[in-house]
């Protein structure tokens, strides 16, 4: 229990996101349009987390690496959950989209 959610909130082993992007990882911004055109990383697609559970035909290859970012991390936590539970298998917590950007 304690493992499942330290990986859900991206406190699990460090993870090199910049490699992964290199890699071609997706960032999934899930804050709303508004946050979302007040500031993001370049590159990143926003779905907001409401419709996410609706918008995931997005992302066709559920082996994709899909990074999650948001304000603080706790969307993000969320998305990153309902993309697992919808058999996303390689999803990480990036937690807020200004710290992300300084990892990658």
């Amino acid at each position: 229990m304690i493992e499942a959610l330290k990986s859900l909130f991206g406190l699990g082993p460090k993870i090199d996101y910049a490699d992964l992007v290199k890699q071609g990882a997706v960032i999934l911004d899930v804050r709303t349009k508004g946050e979302y055109a007040g500031g993001h990383i370049g590159g990143s697609v926003n779905i907001p987390i409401d419709q996410l559970k609706v918008n995931t035909q997005r992302f066709s290859d559920k082996n994709k690496v899909i990074i999650t970012c948001c304000a603080s991390g706790m969307r993000s936590g969320s998305a990153k959950s309902i993309l697992k539970s919808k058999g996303y298998t390689q999803v990480h917590n990036g937690g807020s989209w200004m710290s992300l950007q300084h990892k990658i």
